[in-house]
This record gives structure tokens, C-alpha cells and sequence, in this order.
């Protein structure tokens, strides 16, 4: 009998009554692994109750508290590590060792989030004037939710949602339909750390819980991470919600991510990173490099070196020790970069490498392609504009580092860029002058750690706030400011100007 996979609201797993469902695959095979129920209205609110509930209790607790159950939960992830990394392998693709980096890249931000009877710590100004102090608080918002995208089941959630409990919040997490299974796992453990029931909530859905989400009026906040165009749909009807507050969102779009690669660049080095930037977990990053910018002379001993090691590329199941690149997460996913492909070769460019119509032996239906690699790409190519989100390489030639940066700059998306070169001061002008929201100076993949904060510029970000480090206890808590006196120190009499420091 087909699994299927449920909600779970207020600490407990609720079988839905939507009547609707939608198969979970395993990439490798093409089977159909599970089905995730498709929650309706009715269900949303139910879970917005349950946090509702638990909101003030939650709210009230000791943040030492707080960071003590964080704590125990770090320490159940680590417990279960490769359990839940094999989950990811099962439902995402990807190969079991990046699925292991992205536990723990989660998992490092739940460390970070057990710092917060520190992180809450705010400013004191003793004496004013006149007898008054002042300092400030950060309180939480009530309740709070996350929408998460296929390409990272666990890591994502954990940029928002531990950032959201440790800070007073309760949440609930609309993860992907595509992978649901971590985000069940994710609960469990909480619930056996000591997270008390209706803290943390799953909503399994599609655009239905999005909207129901998005327009309830007891959410206070929103957190998201997908594509651009989904991304300026939330923060825009987030915008049109009716409520005692407005709602908060933070929404993280899409990218198409530069790597420059100047002439006196270690080769060796620029090629090893852009092989497994671009092609690690077959390209499903929204901070994978799929554009390389070859300037000047640099461009033919560049594509020289490309073209053996992308043939070369080991594809076949995420849980053998020796692939590199796994499947793509659905047939649906890999006609869409088949077509991109195909748009490429009409446009012009010249595929050196195609990843077309590649079968892994004993997986022949599973969903998996080649790596592919194009030279000769133009700006005003469909591959070059738009985020193709696969195992597909874009190579651009320009003659110098002006036009490079003008080319990123030019560019409707900012999310990350990379620079090779041996050069400091290129380094320091790139850095300076990029109009891209995380750069890496010969580091491919410039992922912030968890005590700075992600997020990109232009349409690769939508809202005021970076996601997770200090930027995501601004997003999770509101800023009051108190002033006091107490009746010894005021004076009789009315005060009619305003109060200043004295």
C-alpha cells in the first residue's frame, strides 16, 4: 500500500478530509514512492488555531528555555543525520553526500538560533535626563509561517523556522510537495526534544495553503524561498492582507548566478569550481553557478578544460558512493530543461556538451540528464536570461573586467556572484561595484554562514530582510522602545515641550 503523507498540527499528525493528493516520486526509479495530501482552507486555519493556541504560552517562555529545547533537537539531528539525508536522496535526488552538507548546513543554524537568550539582548541608556531610562525589547510577532521550496527539504525550513521558535514565535511550515517527507521528520524531532504541541505545525499543500496562508489574518509573518515569479505573488498579496498588523514577508527569488573566471585565474581551480557548482545536485541550487564568464584570453583554454571533465560527469543514483550528479526531481522538471536546451541550440549558441537522452543503467526511467555546456551565449538569449535550474553550463565571452561587471550588473537578477582571479585590487573593485547580494573572491558558492544572513538584490529578493543571522531576528520579533520614570523624580507641573536628553 502507497504511503501517505499527512499534516501535522498541534503535536500530533491529522489525516486531511480535502479528498485531495498527489504523488511523491523517487527520482532514480521514476516511481511513485508516496502521496502527500493537498490541504484545504479548513485545514490551513486549523493549524493556524493550533499555533494561535500556543502563541502566548510560547511567547512567555524563558528564551534560555527556548534555547534549551533547540539544543536537544541539534542534538537529535545529529543523531539522525544520514536518516534524514537518505529522505532527502529518496524524494529530492540529489547525491547522499550533498544531502548530508545540507543537513548540516541546516543544522548549523539551529546552533546559531540556541545563542538567543544572547541575540535578544538589546540596548539600556541609563539616566536620559530627569530621571528617565531607556532601552528597548524585541518581541515576537505570534504566528508565523514558511514556504519551502523542492531543492532544499531540510535546510531551508531550518533557516526559518528554528530563527522563528527561538525568538517567542509559533509556526507553521508549508514545505514542497515534491519532497514532503523531511518536513514530517523535522516535527518528530522537535516533539521529542520538548517543543511543546502546536509551537511548530506542517501544512502539506499546494497554491490552495499558500493563499489560505497568505490571506489568514492571524499570520503575522511569511517566509519564502522559490522562484521569482512566486515570490513577487506572495510579497504582492501579502501586501493585500487584511489584519491588525500588516503581514511580514520575506521572499527569496530566483537567481541566475556568474561565475567570472580573468585570465589570471588558477584555471584548474576556476574549473573544479565551476564543475561542481554548476552540476552538484544536477544544477536544483538557487545558488548554483550556471553562467561562466570567460574574459579575454582566457575563454578557449577555459572551454578546453570544460569539455572532458562535464562528459566525464558520474550520473546514476544519489545513494551511490561514487555519483556526483543524481536525477532531476521530476519528469515535468526535466522536459522544461530539455526545452531550455533546445531554445538554446535554435538561438544560436553552440552546445559543446549535450545531456540529452542520457540513461543510467538500472534506472532507465528514473529522471536523470547529462551535464550540458553551451559556448557562445549571448544576454539576449532565452538560456542566459532566465533561471534554468538544471545541469546546464552558459559559457559568455567578454573582453575585460568592465564588461563582465556591466554584464552581472545588467542582469535582472542579483542573487550570488564568484570571481576568480589572482589579483587583490580586482577582487576589491569586483566586491565594491557588483550589484549582487553575496559574492564569493575564488569561493563558488558564497552561502553565508548561519551567524550572517542570506539573500540577494533585485529580483532575487522581496521584502526588507535577509534570511536567518541577525537579519532573521530582526524579520521574526518587532522593535519597541521604553522610556521610565518613576514618582520620586517628577517634578510637578506639566511639561510642554518635547523631552530631550539632559
Amino acid at each position: 500500500m502507497t504511503q501517505l503523507i499527512q499534516h501535522y498540527i498541534g503535536g500530533r499528525t491529522v489525516e486531511s478530509t480535502s479528498g485531495r493528493k498527489q504523488d511523491v516520486f523517487n527520482p532514480a526509479t521514476g516511481e511513485v514512492s508516496a502521496q502527500v495530501v493537498l490541504a484545504s482552507q479548513e485545514e490551513v486555519h486549523a493549524a493556524v488555531s493550533a499555533a494561535q493556541a500556543a502563541a502566548p504560552a510560547w511567547a512567555d517562555t524563558a528564551p534560555l528555555k527556548r534555547a534549551r529545547i533547540l539544543s536537544k533537537f541539534k542534538e537529535l539531528i545529529e543523531e539522525h543525520h544520514d536518516d534524514l539525508a537518505a529522505a532527502i536522496t529518496r524524494e529530492h535526488g540529489k547525491v547522499f553526500s550533498d544531502a548530508k552538507g545540507e543537513v548540516t548546513r541546516g543544522l548549523e543554524v539551529v546552533e546559531f538560533a540556541c545563542g538567543i537568550p544572547q541575540l535578544l539582548k538589546t540596548q539600556f541608556t541609563d539616566n536620559i535626563g530627569g530621571g528617565i531610562d531607556n532601552w528597548q525589547l524585541r518581541q515576537p510577532l505570534g504566528v508565523t509561517a514558511g514556504i519551502t521550496p523542492f531543492n532544499f527539504p531540510f535546510m531551508v525550513p531550518m533557516w526559518m523556522a528554528p530563527m522563528a521558535i527561538a525568538t517567542g514565535n509559533t509556526f507553521i511550515l508549508k514545505p514542497s510537495e515534491r519532497d514532503p517527507s523531511p518536513s514530517l521528520m523535522v516535527a518528530d524531532l522537535l516533539k521529542r526534544a520538548g517543543l511543546p504541541d502546536g509551537v511548530f505545525n506542517v501544512v502539506q499543500g499546494d497554491k490552495v495553503a499558500v493563499d489560505a496562508l497568505l490571506h489568514h489574518p492571524s499570520v503575522n509573518a511569511v517566509s519564502f524561498v522559490g522562484s521569482t515569479p512566486i515570490a513577487e505573488y506572495i510579497y504582492t498579496e501579502g501586501a493585500k492582507r487584511k489584519g491588525p498588523y500588516p503581514l511580514r514577508v520575506q521572499a527569496l527569488g530566483g537567481a541566475k548566478n556568474h561565475l567570472v573566471v580573468m585570465p589570471d585565474a588558477n584555471l584548474d581551480q576556476a574549473v573544479d569550481a565551476l564543475m561542481g557548482a554548476a552540476y552538484g545536485s544536477a544544477g536544483e541550487r538557487c545558488m548554483a553557478i550556471s553562467v561562466a564568464v570567460a574574459v579575454g584570453s582566457v575563454a578557449d583554454k577555459l572551454i578546453e578544460a570544460l569539455i572532458p571533465r562535464v562528459k566525464a560527469l558520474k550520473v546514476m543514483n544519489g545513494m551511490e558512493a561514487a555519483a556526483e550528479m543524481g536525477p532531476v526531481v521530476t519528469a515535468q522538471h526535466k522536459a522544461k530543461i530539455e526545452g531550455y536546451i533546445a531554445d538554446g541550440v535554435q538561438a544560436g549558441a553552440k552546445l559543446l556538451v549535450d545531456g540529452r537522452g542520457l540513461k543510467v543503467a538500472g534506472h532507465e526511467n528514473g529522471f536523470f540528464l547529462g551535464g550540458s555546456l553551451f559556448d557562445h551565449v549571448t544576454p539576449d538569449m532565452t538560456i542566459y536570461k532566465e533561471e534554468i535550474f538544471g545541469p546546464v553550463l552558459c559559457v559568455v565571452r567578454v573582453p575585460d573586467f568592465a564588461s563582465a561587471v556591466q554584464l552581472i550588473n545588467g542582469h535582472e537578477f542579483g542573487n550570488g556572484v564568484a570571481l576568480f582571479t589572482s589579483d587583490g585590487n580586482t577582487a576589491r573593485e569586483f566586491s565594491r561595484r557588483i550589484e549582487v547580494g553575496m559574492v564569493g573572491i575564488n569561493v563558488p558558492i558564497p552561502v553565508p554562514m548561519a551567524w550572517h544572513s542570506f539573500g540577494g538584490w533585485k529580483r532575487s529578493l522581496f521584502g526588507d530582510t535577509h534570511a536567518y543571522g541577525e537579519e532573521g531576528i530582526r524579520f521574526y520579533t518587532r522593535y519597541k522602545s521604553v522610556m521610565q520614570r518613576w514618582p520620586d523624580s517628577i517634578g510637578k507641573g506639566a511639561e510642554f515641550t518635547m523631552p530631550v536628553a539632559k
